[in-house]
Order: structure tokens, then sequence, then C-alpha cells
């Protein structure tokens, strides 16, 4: 079923105000749908023509993404998806794929996450369901939550907690830090480096 958009949602989107909505529904631009209620709404489609993406195909497939940090966290990356299932199974949906990903969620290189992404916003995925916004990404998820929305994909968050360990949160922390403090240290390798230099030192004589 397309989704629904009240003007001002839709507005949004589109980055424009509610009184060009207006405009353009008098005009025959883009017209607004009717409720039984007689207030103004509009579909995902519109949004997708308005866009210029082509409409979904029907064989778009659906998929569980989970992940973990290390491998020693296997038992967590089971339990993800056994949850998952049981969510999707619950609510009637169909689940085409399983992808598991080994990788900090601050690595926006991850194989299988990329791949996932190619193919949502190539049309081939209808809906991405997720333990918890850091199990897709640590960082920017609403921004890839939006592009997604754009492409015609659900993005599902269940906000199960206790799929998502604090502790995990602690380790891409430590992380970020071992990363700046590695580059740190480089710095100041190569100042050294450069100072030692003869060239340069006969320069800045």
């Amino acid at each position: 079923m397309d989704k629904h958009y009240k003007p001002h949602e839709f507005a949004h989107m589109l980055g424009v105000t509610v009184k060009t909505l207006q405009r353009w529904d008098a005009s025959g631009l883009l017209k607004a749908y009717r409720a039984p209620s007689n207030r103004r709404y509009y579909t995902h489609q519109q949004y997708l023509e308005y866009q210029g993406v082509s409409a979904p195909t029907d064989d778009r497939y659906s998929v569980i993404y989970a992940r973990v940090s290390h491998r020693a966290q296997k038992d967590d990356l089971v339990n993800q998806v056994q949850f998952l299932r049981t969510f999707a199974n619950a609510r009637g949906w169909v689940i085409d794929r399983v992808i598991e990903d080994v990788g900090s969620g601050l690595n926006y290189r991850r194989k299988h996450w990329n791949a996932l992404l190619a193919d949502a916003l190539d049309g081939k995925v209808a809906r991405i369901v997720v333990a918890h916004k850091d199990r897709f990404i640590r960082f920017g998820f609403d921004w890839f939550a939006d592009l997604l929305k754009s492409r015609g994909v659900d993005l599902v968050v269940v906000h199960n907690e206790t799929l998502s360990p604090q502790e995990e949160l602690v380790q891409d922390l430590v992380s970020i830090l071992h990363v700046f403090s590695s580059r740190i240290d480089g710095l100041r390798k190569y100042t050294t480096q450069i100072a030692e230099d003869p060239d340069v030192k006969s320069v800045s004589d």
C-alpha cells in the first residue's frame, strides 16, 4: 500500500511550503488526493515521480540486517536474527534475505552493508529490518534513513536495547580515539623528518 503524507509532511520532503503545494494543487501541477473527510494528502508515488525516480518493481526483496563489532559476539548476532525473524513473522512480513555483518558501526566500508545500500538505491529493496539504529550505522542514521525513504525503502528499527550492548559504543569511541592518536603520532613523525631533512635546512638557512 502506498504511504500517505499530510500536506506539511509532503511540503517538508519536497523542500517547499504548504502554500506552494496549494498553488500546485489548484493549478493542476501536482494534484492532492482527498480523503473522505476532504482532507488533502499525498502519496509516496507522487514523491518518487517528483524526484524523477522510477516506480519500484514488485520483485523487490525484504531483508534482515544484523551486525556485531567482533566475531566474539557471534551469539549476539544469532540472537539478533532470531528476534528480527520473530518480529517480521508477527507482522506477516516475508523476509527474503538475511544479511549478517561483522564490523564496527563506524566502518562505512562494510562489504555486505555497501552491497545492501547499492541494491536499495537501485530499487531492488523494499524493506530493511534492524534491531537498533546503531546496528545499521553508528552515526548519520537519519541521513541514510531519509535517503532510503526517497527510494521507497522502508527502514524499520525495532529498538531492542538488549541487542545493542552499551559496551560496543565504548569500543567504537575507543576506536575513534585510536585513529586520531595514530594520525597525531604520524604527523609528529612527519614534522620531525621534515625538520631533520638537510635540503629543508639548507633552504631555511
